[in-house]
Protein backbone atom coordinates (compact mmCIF):
# COMPACT_ATOMS: atom_id res chain seq x y z
CA UNK A 1 0.00 0.00 0.00
CA UNK A 2 1.34 3.39 -0.92
CA UNK A 3 2.06 6.18 1.50
CA UNK A 4 -0.80 8.19 -0.01
CA UNK A 5 -3.23 5.31 0.54
CA UNK A 6 -2.20 4.93 4.18
CA UNK A 7 -2.43 8.66 4.78
CA UNK A 8 -5.90 8.78 3.30
CA UNK A 9 -7.07 5.93 5.53
CA UNK A 10 -5.44 6.87 8.81
CA UNK A 11 -6.50 9.54 11.31
CA UNK A 12 -4.34 12.54 12.14
CA UNK A 13 -2.67 11.24 15.31
CA UNK A 14 0.37 13.46 15.00
CA UNK A 15 -1.70 16.55 15.68
CA UNK A 16 -0.15 18.74 13.01
CA UNK A 17 -3.36 18.98 11.00
CA UNK A 18 -1.78 17.45 7.91
CA UNK A 19 -3.84 14.27 8.12
CA UNK A 20 -0.63 12.28 7.64
CA UNK A 21 1.18 9.82 9.82
CA UNK A 22 3.96 10.75 12.21
CA UNK A 23 7.28 10.37 10.38
CA UNK A 24 8.55 7.56 12.62
CA UNK A 25 5.34 5.57 12.19
CA UNK A 26 5.55 6.01 8.43
CA UNK A 27 9.08 4.60 8.45
CA UNK A 28 8.01 1.62 10.61
CA UNK A 29 5.15 0.83 8.22
CA UNK A 30 7.49 1.04 5.23
CA UNK A 31 9.73 -1.61 6.81
CA UNK A 32 6.72 -3.83 7.58
CA UNK A 33 5.75 -3.69 3.92
CA UNK A 34 9.24 -4.87 2.86
CA UNK A 35 9.12 -8.10 4.89
CA UNK A 36 8.55 -10.98 2.46
CA UNK A 37 5.56 -13.28 2.74
CA UNK A 38 6.30 -16.14 5.13
CA UNK A 39 8.99 -14.21 6.99
CA UNK A 40 8.99 -11.98 10.09
CA UNK A 41 11.02 -9.29 11.84
CA UNK A 42 10.90 -8.55 15.54
CA UNK A 43 9.99 -5.13 16.91
CA UNK A 44 13.66 -4.76 17.86
CA UNK A 45 14.79 -5.78 14.36
CA UNK A 46 12.66 -3.01 12.86
CA UNK A 47 14.09 -0.44 15.30
CA UNK A 48 17.62 -1.60 14.47
CA UNK A 49 16.88 -1.39 10.73
CA UNK A 50 15.67 2.19 11.21
CA UNK A 51 18.59 3.01 13.52
CA UNK A 52 16.08 4.80 15.72
CA UNK A 53 13.79 3.99 18.63
CA UNK A 54 13.41 0.60 20.19
CA UNK A 55 10.99 -2.32 20.33
CA UNK A 56 8.40 -0.40 22.37
CA UNK A 57 8.33 2.51 19.93
CA UNK A 58 7.93 0.13 16.99
CA UNK A 59 5.19 -1.75 18.84
CA UNK A 60 3.35 1.49 19.55
CA UNK A 61 3.56 2.58 15.92
CA UNK A 62 2.28 -0.81 14.78
CA UNK A 63 -0.54 -0.79 17.33
CA UNK A 64 -1.74 2.67 16.31
CA UNK A 65 -1.15 2.60 12.55
CA UNK A 66 -0.30 -0.94 11.43
CA UNK A 67 -3.73 -2.10 10.32
CA UNK A 68 -3.08 -1.19 6.68
CA UNK A 69 0.18 -3.17 6.38
CA UNK A 70 1.08 -6.84 7.01
CA UNK A 71 1.16 -6.33 10.80
CA UNK A 72 1.49 -10.07 11.47
CA UNK A 73 5.04 -9.98 10.05
CA UNK A 74 6.31 -7.74 12.89
CA UNK A 75 6.45 -9.93 15.99
CA UNK A 76 7.72 -10.48 19.50
CA UNK A 77 11.26 -11.86 19.75
CA UNK A 78 10.04 -15.00 21.52
CA UNK A 79 7.71 -15.92 18.64
CA UNK A 80 4.55 -15.73 20.76
CA UNK A 81 1.61 -14.55 18.69
CA UNK A 82 0.15 -11.12 19.39
CA UNK A 83 -2.32 -11.49 22.28
CA UNK A 84 -5.88 -10.92 21.15
CA UNK A 85 -4.96 -11.41 17.49
CA UNK A 86 -3.61 -14.97 17.60
CA UNK A 87 -6.20 -16.56 15.35
CA UNK A 88 -6.11 -13.83 12.70
CA UNK A 89 -2.31 -13.91 12.69
CA UNK A 90 -2.29 -17.71 12.57
CA UNK A 91 -4.50 -17.65 9.46
CA UNK A 92 -1.98 -15.32 7.76
CA UNK A 93 1.00 -17.45 8.84
CA UNK A 94 -0.57 -20.63 7.52
CA UNK A 95 -1.58 -18.96 4.25
CA UNK A 96 1.96 -17.60 3.75
CA UNK A 97 3.78 -20.72 4.90
CA UNK A 98 5.48 -18.99 7.84
CA UNK A 99 7.44 -21.60 9.84
CA UNK A 100 5.66 -22.39 13.12
CA UNK A 101 6.47 -24.47 16.17
CA UNK A 102 3.64 -26.45 17.67
CA UNK A 103 2.68 -25.42 21.17
CA UNK A 104 3.26 -27.86 24.01
CA UNK A 105 0.10 -29.41 25.43
CA UNK A 106 0.67 -27.42 28.60
CA UNK A 107 0.42 -24.10 26.72
CA UNK A 108 -2.80 -22.21 27.20
CA UNK A 109 -4.95 -22.60 24.09
CA UNK A 110 -2.29 -24.77 22.38
CA UNK A 111 -1.50 -21.87 20.02
CA UNK A 112 1.71 -22.42 18.05
CA UNK A 113 4.62 -19.96 18.09
CA UNK A 114 6.59 -18.65 15.18
CA UNK A 115 9.75 -20.67 14.56
CA UNK A 116 12.04 -17.65 14.83
CA UNK A 117 15.16 -19.53 13.72
CA UNK A 118 13.55 -20.28 10.37
CA UNK A 119 11.12 -17.37 9.89
CA UNK A 120 13.23 -14.36 10.93
CA UNK A 121 14.21 -12.07 8.06
CA UNK A 122 17.31 -9.91 8.28
CA UNK A 123 16.61 -7.79 5.22
CA UNK A 124 19.03 -9.75 3.08
CA UNK A 125 18.59 -9.38 -0.65
CA UNK A 126 16.81 -6.05 -0.26
CA UNK A 127 18.24 -2.56 -0.41
CA UNK A 128 16.82 -0.40 2.32
CA UNK A 129 18.59 2.86 1.72
CA UNK A 130 20.85 3.07 4.76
Amino acid sequence: MSRESRENREPDHDGDGSGGLPEYAERVLEVAELIPSGRVMTYGDVAEWLEEGGPRQVGRAMALYGGAVPWWRVVRADGVLLPGHELRALDHYREEGTPLREAPRSAEGHVPRIDMARARWDGGGEEHGR
